[in-house]
């Protein structure tokens, strides 16, 4: 995967993870107008219309990956994503962060759990699905540790906050959770292998793979936002991200 460097913004790189998943952010307005419109997030918006964007900003030791938005109508941790990505550009970080803050923009764009009918959490084992290709570049990257995430909704799974993760066969998934857990106060689902509950989850996916990697929820009705999601989502975030020291 070849990252190209973008001149107007410091030590910030882009490629795409595949670009069959474009959409225009823009039509979905509970999205959209929750969006503070900086230079950088046009500019993400705008990439977001020719398929899955993926940024790199940093040039330390471990390869570290914020994803959100493999459901699109999951919205606070879409906004919460772009809201860090602007924070930390531009600042001298200890190691490398990798962000998709939009995973299928199409989806995002619709407001729609799937992506042409394919729940994208539960594909990331079938090949050429956008969350395989997410899975791909993973790998191809050797990116260390993956943070997903999500909202979910009332009478949904789990319908509560929290944050998924696995014992083995990749056990510092469960320790960046309980990290997570004290630090935020989100409750903990653990089991004692990935993957043992359902099969696709790039969380699960990643974790059989040996890389360590969490899926954080907060509790929003699917498609809207409810008050403080957002900025619970970014709690979420910057934990993840304090267990490396960043």
């Amino acid at each position: 995967m070849d990252f190209v460097k973008v001149n107007q913004f410091d030590n910030l790189e882009m490629s795409y993870v595949c670009d069959f998943s474009g959409g225009f952010i823009s039509r979905n307005k509970n999205l959209f107008s929750r969006i503070e419109l900086t230079d950088l997030t046009k500019f993400v918006l705008e990439k977001s219309v020719f398929g899955t964007p993926i940024f790199k900003i940093g040039d330390g030791d471990n390869k570290i990956l914020i994803l959100s938005g493999i459901h699109g109508n999951e919205l606070p941790p879409q906004i919460a994503s772009v809201n860090l990505f602007n924070e930390l550009v531009g600042c001298e970080l200890s190691h490398t962060l990798y962000f998709i803050p939009f995973a299928a923009p199409k989806s995002s764009m619709n407001c729609e759990r799937t992506f042409n009918s394919m729940d994208l959490n539960r594909a990331a084992h079938i090949k050429n699905s956008v969350s395989n290709l997410i899975l791909q570049t993973v790998l191809d990257l050797g990116i260390n540790f993956v943070g997903d995430f999500h909202s979910t909704a009332h009478n949904s799974n789990p319908g509560f906050e929290s944050i998924f993760s696995s014992k083995s066969p990749s056990p510092e998934s469960y320790l960046i959770a309980n990290h997570i857990s004290k630090d935020v106060g989100s409750e903990m689902i653990s089991f004692d292998f990935a993957g043992a509950s359902y099969k696709g989850a790039v969380e699960d996916v990643c974790n059989l793979k040996g890389i360590p990697s969490v899926t954080c929820e907060v509790l929003c009705p699917f498609g809207n936002l409810a008050k403080g999601t957002v900025e619970t989502s970014m709690s979420q975030m910057k934990s993840f991200l304090k267990y490396f020291g960043i």
